[in-house]
């Protein structure tokens, strides 16, 4: 299977000082932040981000997890997140091209951020299998996807989005829809953050 489309050269894209504007658009910038906001847990022991792209995101990650992986299938996505997060030895970034490279182990988080629309619909229906497999009992899957058209896009948003929300067990607990793009987040936790906290 072959996740990304022939015509899309992603490590030629991220040779760019700023690929998608990941860097100086507020847009962005913004959208890290609702997604580090929809996130139903403060920490997490194990993550796994798929699509890391220039590590932004990651760096985000790390501080709300004891233990990271980021994985890309760009080696220059890869170099680019190791060296911007060199410092924090918990966090490792390595080249997987998903869904055959999926990472052994399981995870308490599972981040799914601007990559499915790249994947044909057997590969991307295959990648959240795996995700929901490698889940823990009371793991996090966040997802999150721009809506519009491009002409690389392979699959429809609310398509990626629906495929994970089928998967066994899981509760939604946020959902964020903007004209550009929609945020999810769902658990296998039923219970809603406010009664957890009251519960303890």
């Amino acid at each position: 299977m072959t996740p990304a489309a022939p015509t899309t050269d992603f490590d030629a894209i991220l040779e760019q000082d700023d690929p998608w504007g990941f860097a100086s658009l507020w847009y962005e910038a913004r959208k890290r932040d609702l997604l580090m906001a929809a996130l139903p847990e403060p920490h997490y022991a194990h993550a796994l981000e798929a699509g890391c792209a220039t590590g932004l995101l990651t760096e985000r990650l790390a501080a709300r997890c004891d233990a990271l992986l980021a994985v890309d299938l760009a080696p220059r996505a890869i170099e680019r997140t190791r060296a911007r997060v060199a410092r924090l030895a918990h966090v490792e970034a390595r080249v997987a091209r998903l869904p055959d490279a999926w990472p052994a182990g399981r995870f308490d988080l599972i981040v799914l951020s601007e990559l499915g629309y790249y994947f044909d619909r057997a590969a991307w229906l295959q990648t959240v299998a795996y995700a929901a497999e490698a889940l823990a009992p009371a793991g996090t899957i966040v997802a999150c996807h721009w809506l519009r058209p491009f002409p690389e896009r392979r699959q429809s948003t609310r398509h990626l989005h629906a495929a994970i929300a089928r998967q066994h067990g899981l509760h939604r607990h946020v959902r964020h829809l903007e004209p550009d793009f929609l945020l999810d987040a769902w658990s296998r936790n039923p219970a809603p953050l406010r009664s957890r906290e009251a519960m303890q």
